[in-house]
Formats: C-alpha cells, structure tokens, sequence
C-alpha cells in the first residue's frame, strides 16, 4: 500500500482555516460579537447615567409633568397616598432614570446601530441617519401621544367609577408603574415606522406584502396588544392597539415611498 503523503503549505494542498477566512473578510468571531454588544451596552449605560445626572437637577418639575394627568382626573380635594418609607424617594430614582432613557434615545439608537451595521454592505452603512432618526423621533412620539393622549384617558377612565361612597384614591407606586408600563409600550410601538423603513431599504419587505397580509397584522396586533397591556380590560387593549394599526397603515405608506416600483 502506498502512503499518501499528508498535504502541507508547500505541496499546493494548503487550504486555508476557516478563521483566517473570517479574518481576510472582515467577518467577527462569535467571542468579538459578545464583546462588541458589551462595549455597546457599556456605552449605552454612561450615556443613560449621563442623562439621569442630568434630569436629578430637575426632577421636581419632571415629577409635577408626570403625575399631572392624574391630579386633573382626581375630585377636588383628592390626595395620592404612598404606604412605605422608600416609596416616594425610589419614585424620584425610577422618575430620574426613564427621563435619562429618553434622553439618551438618541445615543442608544446609535449604539445599536454601531452593533449591526458590521453585518451590513457599504451602501446599506448609509442608513445609520435615517435608523436613528426615525427610531429617536418614534420613540419620543410615542412617549409624547402617551401622555398627553393614552394616560389621561386611562385615568378619566378609572376615576370615572369615583362615587360619593367610593373615592378614588391612587396609591403613588400604581399610579407610576402604570404610566412607566405604558410609556415604554407606547415608546415599542412607534418603533414600528422605523423597522418597516430599514427592512424596505434593505428589499426584505413591501408595500405590497404589508397591504397583502393586512388582516394577518390586524390579528397579531391585538394579540400584541393583550400581551403587553398593563391591565387585562378591553379599553386598555384597544388603545394600545388602535395606534398599532394606524402605524402599520402609515408603515405601507412609508414602504411603497421607499420602494414605489417594486410595490405596483
């Protein structure tokens, strides 16, 4: 039997390792995507803490803005209450912190931007303005409709059950973790321009697909909606899915605008 002799760089047998090829073509290893989402994450937290920072020194104004739609709904003469020691402290703490999100939108929709774009080609980099723009802009929308729009009528909502023999009396902590659970799903929501802009530029959806499976999107939008509904009511559900609907319309809108040839 004849040995065959085992192939080396010099006998044109060489085949190169797969992570030099990774290397050559600019592609990152699993252990530098981890590394590049902490950096990310990392960045994104200064830029939070920056912001928190920034609206301590404000936080009686920020607080007053917050919980005005609730004194507007309360009888004359109604008082929220708070139960334990920490309470109103740790509120002024969570108040601070989702005012420095808000703030700091713009910086984490940069940052998430800088963890994709290395997946994408050359032309698809030049989306970064539009991706953080547009998901900045929705964003601060949603929190905007939130609380002049969706709040409010939530709490006319539930002071509408106030009667002589029952006051409506909101603890503190209800009254915020309501409008924070509101206010991030609102936020999610007005996500949805953004996404169906960047995938019609990217040629993943269109106009077209969006009209075709409209009722499909209707159906998933209430299942949505139940999902991350604070309450279990029917109101609730339907406001929060009401603005779904209106933007996945405005969202065919916006694909056919990107791409008018390929959705006719």
């Amino acid at each position: 039997m004849a040995l065959v002799p085992f192939p080396g760089p010099q006998s044109g047998a060489y085949q190169p390792d797969l992570e030099d090829d990774d290397a050559a073509s600019g592609k990152m290893s699993f252990l530098e995507h981890l590394d590049e989402l902490r950096k990310r994450i990392v960045s994104s937290l200064i830029g939070v803490a920056l912001g928190v920072l920034a609206c301590f020194g404000f936080i009686n104004h920020i607080v007053n803005f917050i919980l005005k739609p609730t004194w507007q709904v309360l009888p004359p003469g109604s008082r929220m209450i708070y139960t334990q020691p920490g309470e109103a402290f740790g509120l002024y703490i969570q108040i601070s912190l989702i005012a420095g999100v808000v703030l700091a939108a713009p910086w984490i929709m940069y940052q998430v931007w800088l963890f994709i774009a290395p997946g994408l080609y050359a032309n698809e980099k030049r989306l970064a303005v539009p991706f953080v723009a547009l998901g900045t802009i929705g964003f601060i929308t949603g929190t905007v409709v939130n609380h002049y729009l969706t709040f409010p009528f939530m709490m006319r909502f539930f002071a509408s059950f106030n009667t002589p023999d029952l006051v409506f009396m909101p603890r503190l902590e209800d009254v915020f973790d309501l409008y924070t659970k509101m206010l991030l799903g609102m936020g999610l929501i007005f996500q949805m321009p953004m996404v169906v802009y960047t995938l019609a530029k990217l040629r993943l959806v269109t106009a077209r697909f969006l009209l075709r499976h409209f009722k499909y999107a209707f159906l998933i939008i209430f299942i949505v909606a139940a999902v991350i509904t604070p309450t279990g009511d029917m109101v609730t559900q339907t406001i929060f899915a009401a603005p779904m609907v209106a933007l996945y319309v405005l969202s065919i809108f916006i694909a056919w605008f990107v791409r008018p040839k390929e959705s006719s």
